[in-house]
């Protein structure tokens, strides 16, 4: 018998953080002037988008970092 993580394929995901107040000044969203969190979440407790307040290097405060697609 297979696992049931191998047939309906991996439950946690890593997914890309990204400061949405440095996205919206930012005019080249490829540059590392950016400030960005790498985590994982669990795609069957969060399936929307996540959104967590982090630190943002660039602005030294507090700011809502969402979701990004890879």
């Amino acid at each position: 018998m297979k696992n049931p993580k191998e047939v309906h394929g991996q439950v946690r995901v890593t997914v890309i953080l990204e400061c949405t107040g440095c996205d919206k000044k930012s005019v080249n969203k490829e540059s590392t002037g950016i400030s960005r969190y790498i985590t994982q979440k669990n795609r069957h407790n969060t399936p929307s988008r996540l959104e967590l307040r982090k630190l943002c290097s660039r602005c030294c405060k507090h700011k809502i970092h969402a979701e990004i697609k890879k």
